[in-house]
């Protein structure tokens, strides 16, 4: 059985924002995986029954802390994960709330001006995501 005869894992995420502390512009919210030791946008898998915008909102809250409140759909990114193949879908969100405590999964969550968050980003698709979201910016 190849890769591609396989089911897809299936999951969700957003780009999260807030307006900035400064009062100028937006911050993107970038986590800190120790498991993979990489800083990407918070995301995750879907249960079962559950609708990809669901498990992306339930992700956010799970990973960071906040509540959000998603706009619209970004891209869907496809990536191949130990052999299977990946699909994760996001979608932009405001930050509505919250706060941060480290996890298991998740150790750090930094608020980053997109330029600098586009830097911390480990995987290439990361900040291709923060582009496409950058490039219809809310503010």
């Amino acid at each position: 059985m190849t890769t591609a005869d396989r089911d897809p894992i299936l999951a969700a995420g957003c780009v999260l924002w807030r307006p900035a502390i400064s009062g100028h512009g937006i911050e993107v919210a970038v986590v800190y995986r120790p498991k993979w030791d990489d800083w990407s946008h918070p995301k995750g898998k879907l249960k079962r029954g559950e609708t990809a915008r669901a498990a992306a909102v339930r992700e956010v809250r799970e990973e960071t802390g906040m509540a959000c409140a998603p706009g619209r759909e970004l891209f869907t990114v496809r990536y191949a994960l130990q052999g299977r193949p990946k699909e994760v879908r996001y979608w932009a969100a405001e930050a509505t709330g919250g706060s941060f405590t480290p996890n298991r999964e998740v150790t750090r969550l930094s608020w980053l001006p997109p330029h600098a968050a586009r830097t911390r980003l480990t995987q290439p698709r990361d900040r291709e995501l923060l582009d496409a979201f950058l490039a219809e910016s809310p503010r």
